[in-house]
């Protein structure tokens, strides 16, 4: 609980114009500056910090409910020097992107990872949002790739922006959790990856290899990245034709499509499992966040 001596701060003050103007891309990309909002979000942002060991939070506003009600995560913050603003709902809501604000509101650093980076850790799984516009979509793969233990996100130059707070929001933390590299140029992203011994898949409702027969074939279990376009019309031919293979999830029911965050769920976990069966490049490792 705040000791009784804290004053909600003005809604006038110069910290809550600045944050309010975090909902405009051209700001969060002056200032390397977003907004995390929401219990989930603001614990994970709390939690974490940049290679050189600076807090992702900077600051964090709160109404007098939420900060009694989620004391642990205003105390962690508070441990991590972060500056705590007690704020009325008025404020909150102000601040908040969203419809029905949850009494949390953090700002906090850009995340991105170099791309070079991300290439030189070697990773076996890789989600790439070659061009995905929608934030929702765009927040919600990068979930399922940390719940599927990919070891990067990709989001090229014609996707969303990364701290749309829409795709902040659909991340559910998840942006927290592993290295995402922004602006890429898709041919970059591919033969960087491919260099660095990455099979890459396209993933396209009109693709020529079917999900199902390449695991059943074998051929799924080495490092992966998987290439996800846009929900309305896929994936351009030139960006198709840049895969080693394009792939399609089989539909065995009368539906016309999958959406494109159940798309990627599936073709990650696919590779997920493939990779952990005997042959595979994770074989004998434990799943992230388990001991071995």
């Amino acid at each position: 609980m705040p000791p009784v001596s804290f004053e909600l701060i003005s809604p006038r003050s110069s910290r809550v114009s600045a944050a309010r103007r975090l909902a405009k891309r051209n700001v969060r990309g002056k200032d390397r500056l977003f907004l995390a909002e929401g219990p989930q979000a603001v614990r994970e942002a709390a939690g974490h910090r940049a290679a050189d060991g600076t807090p992702s939070l900077v600051e964090l506003f709160t109404t007098v409910e939420a900060a009694e009600r989620h004391a642990a995560i205003v105390r962690r913050a508070r441990r991590a020097g972060v500056r705590v603003h007690l704020a009325a709902e008025e404020v909150i809501a102000d601040i908040s992107t969203t419809v029905t604000p949850q009494g949390l509101v953090g700002v906090c650093r850009f995340l991105d990872t170099p791309f070079e980076t991300i290439l030189t850790s070697r990773p076996r799984l890789v989600a790439v949002l070659a061009h995905v516009r929608d934030p929702g979509n765009a927040g919600t793969v990068l979930r399922c790739a940390d719940a599927a233990g990919a070891d990067a996100v990709v989001l090229t130059d014609a996707s969303v922006d990364l701290y749309n707070p829409k795709a902040v929001r659909a991340s559910v933390g998840s942006l927290f959790h592993l290295p995402v590299a922004v602006n890429v140029p898709v041919e970059r992203a591919v033969s960087g990856l491919r260099d660095a011994g990455v099979r890459i898949l396209a993933a396209d409702g009109a693709g020529a290899h079917d999900l199902d027969d390449e695991l059943d074939k074998g051929t799924m279990g080495g490092p992966t990245a998987w290439v996800f376009g846009n929900e309305a019309w896929g994936l351009p031919e030139e960006t198709r034709a840049l895969a080693d293979a394009v792939v399609r999830v089989p539909i065995h029911g009368k539906a016309e499509s999958l959406n494109l965050a159940t798309a990627a769920a599936v073709c990650l976990y696919a590779s997920a499992r493939a990779q952990r069966a005997e042959g595979g490049c994770r074989h004998g490792s434990s799943p992230r966040g388990t001991a071995p």
